[in-house]
């Protein structure tokens, strides 16, 4: 996997390196910061497109909120240290995760940070989301912490996970029916063909719709990846083991196991990360003004976070190989207006098919990776509102949700460790040979 990449002037190693020793460490870090690490969602929307074949039975499926009364205290209070990790690190919290593997739920929020949000939901345009957004005030939105819940193998598979992938691919990716996907096992081939048929016709389409494909090829391939690298390996003594599985990393991305198309898909790993990795240097003017402070109600570690996510900016401001979105939705304005409404609702159609996953887990972490895709894309088409931003006042042109914030720093988090998980697997793949 070397060299440059399509559809843009960049190579795979240049990418490497900068996540590695720029990118990974830092977003880690933000990562597990208290105003990145609790994403609200709500799991219990049905599927609007077919019947619920019902949420999967695993046990690592399950996203299971924290009974009230193992919620530390500084999270259930509305004191100043409210989020601290003084707070986090209590023997309550400890004997919960202990009890619940699968993650805790926080629903609370202090009186102070709930106006502070609604303040910010009030400047919303929803003209330019390109997610169907939860609603945060909905009764069954709740708070999850992300690194109680972490993504990784639940044994979620079979044909409903195969369904939700298929809908996006076949109905949504501006795809005809006569044009098969390689290695589907609905195709007349049944899966055997070399995809020759299906480049041919991908290369034949706009720039606009051939990003469109890469980008849900590049999602899906950073997800098996996470699965391969957190696969559940035994379990002894009633705790799981996780680690990488080499042998099912092969599975999904060797050659010769997927006839060439393994490594194209990685690449659109690559090229998924370059887009939002373009999205954080172009939204670097909303957060340096000072009205915006990534408000959890403990000032100190606010303004910490403020600062590592200011770092992480100027770092993907001094990459050289930006992917340039300025070549999309480059014709006339009638018609690139009227391309770019099809691609954002095609995204927003994709964003829905998430509440389609039968395993809580595995929708808590699509819904966040699409919605924070998402809100790259509309980051990219804002340039002009960006650059107009008033200094010190809220702007009805363009306005981030703390959940768009949380899930674009996030879902960017999962692609840097993608690309770092790779380079893992390569190591193991040569010390195995």
């Amino acid at each position: 996997l070397i060299g440059v990449l399509d559809d843009c002037q960049c190579d795979i190693e240049s990418i490497d390196d900068f996540n590695t020793y720029k990118i990974f460490p830092k977003i880690q870090k933000l990562q597990e910061r208290d105003y990145f690490r609790y994403y609200k969602v709500n799991l219990k929307r049905p599927c609007p497109f077919w019947a619920d074949d019902g949420h999967c039975s695993i046990k690592d499926c399950h996203v299971e909120p924290c009974p009230e009364s193992k919620v530390p205290i500084g999270i259930k209070a509305g004191s100043a240290n409210k989020y601290s990790k003084a707070a986090n690190n209590t023997k309550e919290l400890e004997d919960c995760e202990q009890a619940n593997k699968l993650g805790a739920v926080n629903s609370t929020l202090s009186n102070q940070s709930k106006e502070a949000f609604i303040d910010w939901a009030r400047y919303d345009d929803s003209q330019d989301h390109f997610c169907e957004l939860d609603d945060e005030r909905s009764p069954d939105a709740q708070y999850v912490d992300l690194l109680l819940n972490p993504e990784r193998y639940t044994g979620y598979k079979g044909p409903s996970a195969w369904r939700v992938w298929n809908s996006i691919y076949e109905e949504n990716c501006f795809k005809p029916r006569s044009v098969y996907r390689p290695l589907n096992p609905l195709a007349p081939s049944r899966g055997e063909d070399d995809g020759e048929g299906f480049y041919t016709w991908l290369e034949g389409l706009c720039l606009e719709k051939r990003v469109f494909y890469k980008l849900i090829s590049g999602l899906h391939a950073s997800i098996n990846l996470h699965l391969c690298a957190k696969y559940l390996l035994e379990e002894t003594w009633g705790k799981p083991s996780w680690g990488p599985n080499v042998k099912e990393f092969i599975r999904r991305f060797d050659s010769i196991e997927t006839k060439g198309e393994g490594l194209r898909r990685l690449k659109n790993l690559y090229f998924l990360y370059l887009i939002e990795l373009r999205a954080l240097s172009k939204v670097a003017p909303y957060f340096e003004r000072s009205i915006v402070d990534l408000y959890t109600g403990n000032v100190n570690e606010d303004a910490e976070s403020k600062a590592l996510l200011l770092d992480i900016f100027r770092d993907t401001k001094s990459f050289t190989m930006h992917f340039d979105e300025k070549s999309m939705f480059a014709g006339d304005k009638k018609g690139a207006k009227s391309l770019k409404e099809e691609f954002r609702l095609h995204f927003k159609n994709i964003s829905r098919i998430m509440d389609c996953v039968g395993c809580d887990k595995c929708r808590l972490w699509g819904k966040l990776q699409t919605q924070g895709l998402g809100t790259a894309l509309k980051i990219l088409f804002s340039e002009r509102e960006i650059q107009n931003l008033p200094e010190n006042s809220p702007s009805k042109g363009f306005q981030l949700t703390r959940q768009e914030i949380v899930a674009l720093v996030n879902a960017f988090g999962r692609l840097s460790t993608s690309i770092k998980e790779l380079q893992n697997f390569k190591a193991l793949l040569q010390h195995t040979r």
